[in-house]
């Protein structure tokens, strides 16, 4: 599969401070590409440098094979919802997207209505109704529906999701695989909700502290990722120590003050919880885990997933 879009070494540099420190990314065509990291990490910086919001420090950005720097236009057409939708409150939803058909050009019979019932605001539901009346979820879908208007290869979506229930998460997830399936466009998405990602996703790339630390296809994460022995409640210092002295076990990651994860001795957990008993430890829960893609990211990049 082609790359559709790349960086090389990428850099943005607030004073002394990096954003984002040599990424190198690769999005093929057809990707759906989870972009993953705690709040701050540079997922946002990111994204703005190739919606051309703002500019790098240094490296380059490719889409397909010219060099972004070099051309003002490109074949490939990208649409964005990054942070919140630039949306006009006193309009309807149709007003706003009649207004961005005007911009492109666009007069093609029943487009605005067929945008709207893509992203789940049927014409019948949003007529009449001004955008200040909007929910956030649906301020959302209207941002996705913006985004869509000049039929985009590439979609850019930060955090898309914000504001919507369990339900619109979930119809968000169905648009976009429909999206990606029938109209092949590739999507770039970041979210702090790794479940839905892992869900949705067939390529991830895993950004901390501006640094893209991983990137993965979701069947190669499959397979690496490690089952673990939950440790939950007590001194986890010192049950990480007695572990450590008793078993010799090293691959344990404190996750929180109340969670220790074991990586070894997945085939005997009960060997280390009749240790822990029979040495007076307290601890309230000891399982076996099936590994998730929060629970890579957090082996990963280390301590709390916070977003």
């Amino acid at each position: 599969m082609e790359s559709i879009l790349k960086s090389e070494n990428l850099c943005k540099a607030y004073k002394n401070q990096f954003a984002l420190n040599n990424v190198s990314m690769n999005v093929q065509s057809g990707d759906i590409y989870g972009l993953i990291g705690r709040n701050g990490a540079g997922k946002t910086t990111l994204m703005k440098i190739i919606n051309r919001q703002i500019l790098p420090t240094s490296g380059k950005v490719w889409i397909q094979d010219q060099e972004m720097a070099k051309n003002d236009h490109f074949q490939v057409r990208i649409g964005t919802l990054i942070e919140a939708p630039g949306l006009y409150m006193g309009l309807t939803a149709g007003q706003n997207l009649e207004l961005k058909c005007k911009l492109y050009g666009i007069r093609r019979a029943n487009y605005i209505e067929e945008l709207l019932n893509l992203v789940g605001l049927p014409i019948s539901q949003v007529k009449k109704k001004k955008v200040k009346k909007f929910s956030l979820g649906m301020k959302q879908r209207l941002g996705l529906a913006l985004a869509l208007v000049g039929d985009p290869d590439i979609l850019l979506l930060d955090e898309p999701t914000n504001g919507m229930d369990p339900q619109g998460i979930s119809e968000f997830r169905e648009t976009i695989l429909k999206l990606n399936s029938e109209r092949h466009i590739t999507v770039v998405i970041s979210s702090h909700i790794l479940g839905e990602l892992a869900k949705l996703t067939t390529r991830i790339g895993i950004i901390n502290e501006g640094t893209l630390l991983k990137e993965a296809d979701m069947e190669e994460l499959n397979q690496i990722n490690q089952d673990f022995i939950r440790i939950k409640g007590g001194n986890q210092a010192q049950i990480m120590a007695h572990l450590q002295e008793k078993f010799d076990l090293h691959q344990m990651k404190q996750v929180s003050d109340s969670e220790l994860r074991v990586y070894e001795h997945l085939d005997n957990p009960s060997l280390i919880s009749h240790e822990l008993i029979r040495s007076g430890i307290l601890f309230e829960q000891l399982v076996v885990e099936r590994a998730s893609l929060e629970d890579y990211f957090i082996r990963l990049t280390g301590g709390h997933n916070n977003g």
